[in-house]
């Protein structure tokens, strides 16, 4: 599916810049990718992420991947081939957040460590920060908002991670976060801190 088709294009270079963007905003942007099993508390941490964000002033978008799939992806499903064009999709629209000046977050199981690395080879260099999102799966099941693991279980659910597809953790994310022994404040407190370890954004709000 990353084959070109289309022929006699070229690229338009716009008359301001990421840093210019970045300048305007008062803080740099980057993609924050948290990668873990279904209900390990991807969606909850990214959402609490940008509201703190928010509150300093940082301009910030979160990708979820439930949401994606109601739009840009519908057409995708769960097999191997549809996961890493979902991945695919996703990689190329942070890249387009992180040229916009925007701190951009993505709740995605993307669970094959390939699919990542394509994601993480668009960034420049330290804007791409993954998390990950660590949690056993004794956890996520007891967490499991919409009963997905009890489904998958029972077959109802094919191709589903952490029970009938793998998942390949990170060897070497950013930012390693246990969410069945931190609370969701801790967690937070570590990625702001590692922002602004980072100079991405500002020390104070």
């Amino acid at each position: 599916m990353t084959t070109q088709k289309a022929t006699n294009i070229q690229w338009h270079q716009g008359l301001i810049s990421r840093a210019d963007r970045e300048r305007l905003k008062g803080h740099k942007s980057a993609t924050i990718w948290f990668t873990g099993l279904p209900s390990s508390g991807k969606s909850t941490l990214a959402a609490a992420t940008e509201e703190a964000l928010f509150e300093r002033g940082c301009h910030t978008y979160i990708l979820d991947g439930d949401n994606i799939r109601h739009g840009l992806n519908k057409n995708l499903g769960f097999s191997p081939e549809d996961r890493e064009e979902n991945i695919r999709r996703i990689g190329e629209v942070t890249k387009l957040l992180r040229d916009a000046g925007v701190v951009n977050m993505t709740a995605f199981i993307s669970p094959y460590r390939k699919d990542r690395a394509n994601a993480r080879s668009l960034s420049s260099g330290d804007d791409f920060i993954e998390v990950y999102i660590d949690c056993s799966v004794e956890e996520c099941e007891r967490r499991d908002p919409k009963g997905m693991y009890k489904k998958a279980k029972a077959g109802i659910i094919k191709e589903f991670t952490g029970v009938s597809a793998p998942y390949e953790p990170p060897e070497n994310p950013e930012i390693h976060l246990r969410t069945d022994q931190l609370s969701i404040d801790q967690c937070v407190q570590l990625i702001v801190d590692y922002l602004v370890k980072k100079g991405m954004i500002p020390s104070t709000k």
